[in-house]
């Protein structure tokens, strides 16, 4: 049984059982017996006459059935209907359960921030300009996510923008290509301390919203031609594009769009705090129209955070890079090759999910039209078990989640035709 857990996306590495080696049409004895879950065994008692033997039961013994008869096989202490067809225990020379291991992993999750630093997060020009209001509370809500060992399993780049250039090199999506910060496994203490080398300059003008999102993106295309995984952008940023030649919203809407089906683009706005200045100019809206970013990424709206109080800001901050981290978990595990030479069957395939002590046998189901189901990603060629949406949502919010994989002896679902 292969069994990954998720901890807040975290790849890991586990066993696969696979089976079906070869005994003798007796009974089998103590030297033949097969271990086939937790606790369970193979030997229950086999009638002479070909009648069904003891059904097995969690982590219990099995017996063989009769010709025609249905097999029950226990895979990791949970009772599968194998399905119909000759026993093993009818042939001279059957098939019985045995345990074999192989390597699985989730899909890996790459993050990769584009990070606003422009003087409107803190240069103190205008009262809502202020720092301490925006910049730190912001930023410690950041730099608790990149190293909250809650991240392990994560990698994440940082590309903070603008940089401090003229225009036509601060416009240029190729000045972005390089993060401040490298694809880096979580937790990592780098990511804080380019924030807090940043905060050390001087203020950077401009909001080059478009060249920064383009020039991540052709990162992420760099990158992952050696890295594949599953990768999300984050934007970071508290007002509209500004101080280009382009400076459309609906520009970078069109640039996300464009990859939202590979690459998904979340949305943190941050807003200025409400205050007035000394003419009596309240703050102006500058994150409303940022949802139309989020949902051209694929990813519905934006998360808006509210500042003035730098306490609660920080904390709407990390509950929505905490939400983003749930929701980038990809549910999808490869499917390993059977060991020792084996020949992968598709139709020989158990998935269960377990939350705490509660286990919950899922069924195939290529529609997704259930509550608990999963499927290949491709049923002619099937490289990847997918959850389906539903199953896959009570995961990513579950850090005590773990998913089991196993092969059968036969098979215990129908394929579509």
């Amino acid at each position: 049984m292969t069994t990954v857990r998720f901890v807040r996306a975290i790849s890991l590495g586990a066993s696969l059982l696979s089976a079906c080696g070869h005994s003798s049409g007796n009974s089998p004895g103590a030297d033949d017996s097969s271990s086939l879950g937790s606790g369970g065994t193979s030997g229950g008692a086999q009638s002479s006459s070909g009648a069904a033997g003891g059904a097995p039961s969690t982590g219990g013994t099995q017996g063989a059935g009769a010709t025609g008869g249905t097999q029950l096989i226990s895979v990791g202490g949970t009772t599968a209907n194998a399905g119909s067809g000759d026993s093993a225990g009818d042939t001279g020379d059957g098939d019985v359960c045995a345990t074999v291991s192989a390597n699985a992993e989730l899909t890996p999750v790459f993050l990769a921030f584009a990070f606003d630093v422009s003087g409107s997060m803190g240069k103190g020009d205008h009262p809502w300009h202020d720092a301490t209001l925006k910049w730190d509370p912001v930023v410690a809500a950041t730099r608790g996510f990149f190293e909250d060992p809650a991240s392990a399993g994560l990698m994440a780049s940082l590309t903070a923008f603008p940089i401090d250039a003229g225009e036509d090199e601060r416009c240029d999506a190729e000045s972005y290509t390089e993060p401040d910060v490298d694809m880096t496994a979580l937790p990592s203490t780098k990511f804080g301390e380019a924030l807090d080398g940043i905060r050390a300059e001087d203020w950077r003008g401009g909001t080059p919203t478009l060249a920064a999102v383009g020039g991540v993106l052709d990162s992420i295309d760099a990158y992952r031609a050696g890295h594949p995984g599953h990768y999300v952008l984050v934007l970071v940023t508290d007002g509209y594009p500004q101080d280009c030649k382009d400076d459309s919203i609906e520009s970078v809407e069109d640039a996300v769009r464009a990859v939202a089906s590979d690459i998904p683009t979340y949305v943190i706005g941050v807003k200025n705090p409400p205050l007035t200045d000394s003419d009596g100019n309240t703050a102006p809206d500058t994150v409303s129209n940022l949802s139309g970013v989020a949902e051209a990424g694929g990813t519905a709206t934006a998360f808006i955070i509210d500042t003035g109080e730098p306490a609660d800001t920080t904390a709407a901050f990390k509950a929505a890079v905490d939400q983003i981290r749930g929701v980038a978990v990809a549910c999808n595990i490869d499917v390993p090759d059977p060991p020792d030479g084996r020949a992968f069957e598709k139709d020989h395939v158990v998935v269960s999910y377990t939350s705490g002590k509660t286990k919950t046998q899922l069924s195939y189901d290529a529609d997704c039209t259930g509550d608990a189901g999963w499927h290949y990603d491709d049923v002619t060629a099937p490289t990847q078990v997918v959850l389906c949406p539903s199953i896959c949502a009570a995961v990513q919010a579950d850090t005590r989640a773990s998913l089991a994989v196993g092969f059968t002896c036969q098979p215990v679902f129908e394929l579509p035709r």
